[in-house]
């Protein structure tokens, strides 16, 4: 009797993961979406990120191009910086125009900037561990949580994905450090292959 229960409870609180009503709904479509993600090595987007420092805040747009383990990122606003190109392989991180390089400072104790947030968002999309999920906006957009599995709520870094539930493409993501929201990205444009 005493496993049955303990059972049954283990089982409330692994679907109480994706919260809200439609919790299942929302779990498998969250899973589907995965297993869609896992096949794309090919995409691009037109990406408006904003990156808060805490005192300072700062607006970007940027077409985004990911080929295989590259991804390439154009910034076309602010006008100041439009035409400065990013590239990222893997660990590696060049920020470039007519030969120079410029560097934006990390928003976390892990290095996360501007620069890697959309390539950050999109692992997470692949791999990020689920803390939760549920429908939004009557069932327009679907939600993702990702964080540390053995990490407090609230703590460290967390990222939140918003999908299109028809569609299956990113329509928005954050990334938050200790709480705070550092970095929000809204995509513009989602598209499969290049």
């Amino acid at each position: 009797m005493r496993k049955c229960l303990v059972c049954v409870l283990m089982t409330t609180l692994l679907l109480a993961g994706c919260g809200k009503a439609g919790g299942n709904e929302a779990e498998e479509l969250a899973l589907t979406i995965r297993g869609e993600h896992l096949g794309i090595d090919r995409c691009t987007a037109q990406v408006s990120v904003t990156a808060d420092y805490g005192q300072r805040v700062y607006e970007y747009e940027m077409a985004v191009a990911v080929t295989g383990e590259e991804t390439l990122l154009v910034l076309s606003a602010p006008e100041t910086v439009a035409g400065l190109t990013a590239r990222i392989s893997g660990e590696d991180s060049v920020l470039e125009f007519d030969g120079l390089s410029v560097e934006t400072g990390p928003l976390d104790p892990d290095g996360l900037t501007p620069v890697s947030a959309v390539p950050a968002l999109l692992e997470a999309v692949r791999s990020g561990y689920i803390t939760a999920c549920g429908l939004e906006e009557d069932g327009a957009l679907l939600r993702v949580d990702c964080g540390d599995p053995e990490g407090t709520p609230g703590e460290g870094t967390e990222i939140s994905l918003w999908f299109d539930a028809a569609a299956h493409v990113l329509v928005r993501g954050e990334i938050s450090v200790d709480g705070a929201c550092a970095v929000r990205c809204e995509v513009d444009s989602f598209t499969v292959g290049g």
